[in-house]
C-alpha cells in the first residue's frame, strides 16, 4: 500500500483510474483517497442507471475531497458506447455518419455529439475519449474500423472537429484518439503490439494530418504502437522520440496527454515500469481502467503527483468548456434523426 498522506496537502496524482463496479466499495473508498488519482473513467459494469452513475461519481469524488475531479468515459457511438438503451439512447457509429454526403455529415456529427455531451454532463461526466481520428485504412485490424470516419484524411479533420465543438458547447471535453494514428495497425493493441512501417512522410501526410488540424483541443489519447520509422524499440506511449517530435513538434498538440490504457498487452513490463516509461516518455497522465485494486497500487506507486505543465494543460482544457443555456434536446434528437434517416443499420 501507499504511505499514508493528506490529499489535500498535495497535487493528486498523475493517473486515472477505473473502478470495479456500479458502486464504490469501502477498500477502494479508501485506496482512492489515499492514491489521490486525478481522476477517473467509467465503464459499462460501472453504468446501470441514471441516478446509479451519478451516487457513483459523487462517491468517486468525494473519495478525493475534490468536486471537479475529472471523469471520462468512451462514449463513442455504435460498439463503443458505455451508455446504452433502456436509460440513455443509441447513437450511430461514425462510419454511419460519414456515409451522409456533405454537409450533412457534419451537422450530424455535430448534432450527435451535442447530445452525447447532455447525456454525460446531466450525470457529472466531463471528459469523452472521443472522437476517433484514425484513419480507415485498407488491410488494418477491424479494431478500428466503423469508428473511423474514413480514409481521407481532410474530412476526418472536419467531421472530428465538428464532434469535438459539439461536445464543448455541451460541456464536455473531447479526447483525440489515437495519437499520432491508429489508422494502420495489422492487431488489435488490446491483445498485441502493433508494428507500422509506414514512412515518416507516408505517416506525416495521411495518418498524422487529423491530429495536425486538431491539435488546439484539449486532450488526446496515444497509441499503443511501434511506428518503426520513428522509433523501432518502443511503441508511441513509451516513446520520447513519437511524443516529444511528432505529437508535440510536428503535429503541434499541447493539450493534455493520456496514456491508452496502460494494462493493454501491446504493452510489456510490470505495470508500475509501464506507468513510469509513459510518463518519462512525455505523457502527462497514464490511465488503467480495469478497476483491480492491486493493480491500481502498483500504477499509483511508479506515478507523482501533477506537474506544473500539466496542471496549466488541463486548466487552458477546463477554460474551453462551454455550456450553452436553452439547449433545445427535442428539437436537436428531431433534427438528427431526419439527418440518419434512411441509412441502413
Amino acid at each position: 500500500m501507499l504511505a499514508t498522506s493528506n490529499p489535500m496537502s498535495r497535487a493528486p496524482r498523475v493517473v486515472v483510474f477505473g473502478c470495479s463496479g456500479a458502486a464504490l466499495e469501502p477498500e477502494e473508498r479508501r485506496f482512492f483517497a489515499q492514491a489521490d488519482p486525478l481522476g477517473f473513467i467509467l465503464f459499462r459494469r460501472n453504468c446501470v442507471s441514471p441516478e446509479q452513475v451519478r451516487s457513483l461519481i459523487t462517491a468517486l469524488r468525494e473519495s478525493v475531497g475534490r468536486g471537479d475531479a475529472p471523469v471520462l468515459i468512451d462514449q463513442e457511438g455504435g460498439r463503443v458506447a458505455r451508455l446504452r438503451p433502456p436509460h440513455w439512447r443509441r447513437y450511430p457509429a461514425a462510419a454511419r455518419i460519414a456515409a451522409l454526403p456533405d454537409p450533412f455529415a457534419e451537422e450530424a456529427a455535430r448534432l450527435g455529439a451535442r447530445l452525447i455531451a447532455d447525456d454525460l454532463a446531466r450525470l457529472g461526466i466531463t471528459v469523452d475519449c472521443w472522437p476517433v481520428l484514425d484513419l480507415a485504412l485498407p488491410g488494418a485490424d477491424p479494431v478500428i474500423g466503423d469508428r473511423a470516419y474514413g480514409g481521407e484524411a481532410e474530412r476526418v479533420a472536419r467531421l472530428g472537429r465538428a464532434v469535438c465543438e459539439g461536445l464543448i458547447a455541451g460541456g464536455v471535453l473531447p479526447v483525440l484518439k489515437h495519437i499520432p494514428g491508429h489508422g494502420r495497425a495489422g492487431v488489435d493493441s488490446h491483445y498485441a503490439l502493433p508494428v507500422v512501417e509506414a514512412t515518416r512522410p507516408e505517416l506525416a501526410a495521411r495518418d498524422f494530418a487529423p491530429f495536425r488540424s486538431l491539435a488546439a483541443m484539449p486532450w488526446a489519447m496515444t497509441a499503443h504502437i511501434v511506428y518503426s520509422a520513428i522509433d523501432d524499440g518502443a511503441a508511441a506511449t513509451f516513446s520520447a522520440a513519437v511524443i516529444g517530435d511528432i505529437i508535440r513538434r510536428e503535429i503541434g498538440f499541447d493539450g493534455v496527454l493520456i496514456s491508452d490504457d496502460l494494462s493493454m498487452r501491446a504493452l510489456d513490463g510490470r505495470l508500475a515500469e509501464r506507468a513510469a516509461r509513459a510518463l518519462a516518455a512525455g505523457c502527462d497522465l497514464v490511465l488503467h481502467c480495469n478497476g483491480d485494486r492491486r493493480e491500481m497500487e502498483e500504477v499509483a506507486a511508479a506515478t507523482a503527483p501533477l506537474t506544473e505543465t500539466a496542471a496549466r494543460r488541463l486548466a487552458r482544457g477546463e477554460a474551453m468548456r462551454q455550456v450553452a443555456a436553452g439547449f433545445d434536446r427535442r428539437g436537436a434528437e428531431q433534427r438528427f434523426d431526419a439527418l440518419m434517416a434512411g441509412l441502413p443499420a
